[in-house]
């Protein structure tokens, strides 16, 4: 196996390990947050008990979250220095402001908010944990400013980088750009609200397990109250924004919209949403697709008309701009060319459909949470609780197969357009030493989850008032 597929496995791997817990973090810290402010504004001490009980949760969960995060940073360097040394200058910015403000922002708070329970005052222990959910989400945001440079790369001037492998780089000229690439505000908040949904659904499976033992009602019907709320608006917005992504993708990353799609011709007018295909990639064809007609006009131009490109097209397009780039930059001709200019398009595919299942089978459960809030007796909807420690494992697949779509659709490009995957790789390090390094970290990560997951089953399992004794 060479070096830059182990690498990339390497990557997928803390990426996927990193993101399974992050959404929490990010929505937990904000739900923690209300509930302390209602204890505040109320004065009922069982929002207090409730902030102190998903707060334990939220921390196990920060810490593994802050294990997986530190270790890809040093991957940057480690495996990925020509990719380093092409985008450093603009990559390092906004990573630097993550660590140096939001990171060192909820760390510090954090503290603050678990050791200052008989410490600090009502209202100042509530405004320490809503910096702490400030934070957490103003680092999401300053990682997906970085991301999104990868996906659209704005405010940038290539020039020439004499002595380096790639003799070309990018130097960053409008920073501003940078900050209001249009790609960071779909996919932050698409990010924010999937991660509203996972706190609210993780909410509603654990308080569902207790519902089911008629233990702490009063305690898990309240949380389930909020749990149902976050659940709700969250899968709505995340629905919406998501529309509006694969808007902006078909304008702006068309090939990966087309490998969602598994759509190896150009559509026609109107386009078919596509149902079910049996992917041929070898052959870049399908022997089996059932489509809905005009279903992918309106998700792309919210009008039943209309037509997109197919892969074969986009590929003849993205090849003739990577030569346009040889062209201009003569020492990148000594470079192989990607293998193919055409993602994988079966993950991407089956991916994208996955998500979307999931998705609406949330937004449904959801809405049926709503009815039975405003029935308000969750004890005797038995079957509506049977269903929740199982919905629990819906936004973690989810918020995978979305990241798996958002990386894999790019590709061959780790900056879209300009830098391809292959080349961005460190040409020095062996491949023994990257085999080594990802068996190691596939085996401490995977002990760190059942360790991560243990701790979340056991105490949420014990109940607010076993929490509040430790």
């Amino acid at each position: 196996m060479s070096n830059l597929v182990l690498a990339r496995l390497q990557f997928a791997a803390t990426t996927v390990y990193h993101f399974f817990f992050v959404p929490l973090t990010l929505g937990l810290s904000v739900l923690v947050a209300i509930m302390e402010t209602m204890y505040v504004k109320k004065g009922d001490e069982i929002y207090r008990k409730m902030a102190k009980f998903w707060g334990t949760l939220f921390v196990i969960n920060f810490a593994m979250g802050v294990v997986t995060g530190l270790v890809q940073e040093f991957q940057f360097g480690m495996n990925w220095s020509e990719y380093s040394r092409f985008m450093g200058d603009i990559f390092g910015v906004p990573l630097a402001i993550e660590a140096l403000l939001a990171f060192f922002m909820e760390s510090v708070f954090l503290g603050a908010w678990i050791f200052g329970w008989d410490k600090l005052s009502k209202k100042a222990h509530a405004v320490v944990i809503w910096l702490v959910a400030i934070g957490s989400n103003l680092s999401a945001l300053w990682i997906l400013i970085a991301n999104s440079y990868m996906q659209h790369p704005v405010g940038y001037r290539l020039e020439a980088a004499p002595g380096t492998l790639l003799g070309v780089r990018a130097v960053l000229v409008n920073f501003f750009a940078v900050l209001t690439n249009p790609h960071v505000w779909l996919q932050w908040p698409h990010v924010f609200f999937a991660s509203l949904t996972t706190a609210g659904f993780f909410i509603l499976g654990i308080s569902a397990y207790h519902l089911l033992r008629n233990r702490d009602v009063e305690f898990f019907s309240e949380s389930m109250k909020i749990g149902v709320r976050a659940a709700l608006i969250g899968s709505i917005l995340v629905v919406l924004i998501g529309h509006f992504q694969a808007q902006w993708l078909v304008k702006h990353q068309p090939m990966k919209m087309a490998a969602a799609e598994a759509l190896w011709e150009d559509s026609g007018d109107p386009a078919g949403l596509s149902l079910f295909a049996w992917i041929d990639e070898a052959n870049q064809r399908n022997t089996v697709d059932i489509k809905f007609p005009g279903l992918l006009s309106f998700l792309a131009y919210n009008r039943f008309s209309g037509s997109l490109k197919g892969i074969k097209t986009l590929e003849m397009e993205q090849a003739q701009a990577w030569a346009s780039m040889k062209a201009q930059f003569p020492s990148l001709a000594k470079l192989p060319d990607p293998p193919s200019f055409v993602p994988p398009v079966t993950w991407n595919y089956w991916s994208f459909r996955l998500m979307v299942g999931l998705g609406l089978l949330m937004l449904l459960f959801a809405l049926w949470g709503f009815v039975v809030c405003r029935k308000g007796d969750f004890v005797n909807a038995r079957g509506f609780l049977r269903w929740l420690p199982l919905m629990l494992f819906a936004p973690y697949l989810a918020n995978t197969f979305g990241w798996l779509l958002a990386e894999l659709g790019r590709q061959p490009w780790v900056v879209y357009g300009l830098l391809p995957v292959n080349i961005a790789v460190s040409p020095n390090v062996s491949t023994g030493a990257v085999a080594f390094s990802l068996v190691m970290y596939v085996l401490i990560y995977a002990l760190l989850m059942i360790a991560d997951v243990y701790l979340l089953a056991y105490y949420g399992k014990k109940g607010p008032e076993a929490v509040a004794a430790k």
